[in-house]
């Protein structure tokens, strides 16, 4: 069973009303994935480090943002998130783009949409705020492909603790 954390970060939305983070967590529990942790903070990039932070502590297999990865003065996510990763997989994000450049056209270009691996090898995928761009990057990219990813991180893990001794 794989477990998921998501975290909404918005400044206008509420748990109440978040779509994007619901078709997050509703796509995830149609695929046997268990939420452990739902947070929404504002755009802030101490309260996004912080409640990134405190997912990871709640130990998910995956931990998936959604909302200020554009290039607005606003939007602190990555900034927030990319020093957390010890590893990025750029594949992703250059790879959404591609699609959302031929869903929505050149606005895709501003997405810093991402993925990689925290300290403590969490799968960690920072998407756009839109439900549309969630649906997306979960229905094409993180559904088809978390499995292998977590598999190959998984037997590296291994192989540099094997190779420690």
């Amino acid at each position: 069973m794989t477990t998921a954390a998501i975290l909404t970060i918005s400044d206008s939305r509420q748990l109440a009303t978040d779509r994007s983070g619901d078709l997050i967590a509703d796509r995830l529990t149609s695929h046997q994935f268990t939420i452990l942790k739902r947070i929404l903070v504002k755009d802030d990039l101490v309260d996004i480090q912080a409640a990134f932070l405190q997912l990871e502590q709640a130990g998910p297999d995956i931990i998936i943002t959604n909302g200020g990865t554009g290039v607005a003065q606003r939007d602190t996510t990555i900034p927030a998130i990319r020093p957390l990763l010890v590893k990025v997989i750029p594949g992703f994000g250059e790879y959404f783009r591609q699609i959302s450049l031929a869903e929505i056209g050149t606005r895709a270009l501003a997405s810093q949409a991402l993925a990689g691996f925290n300290y403590r090898n969490q799968l960690t995928y920072c998407l756009p705020g839109s439900p549309n761009a969630c649906q997306t990057a979960l229905d094409r990219l993180i559904i088809p492909e978390y499995q292998h990813l977590l598999f190959e991180s998984s037997n590296q893990r291994k192989e540099v603790h094997h190779h420690a001794h």
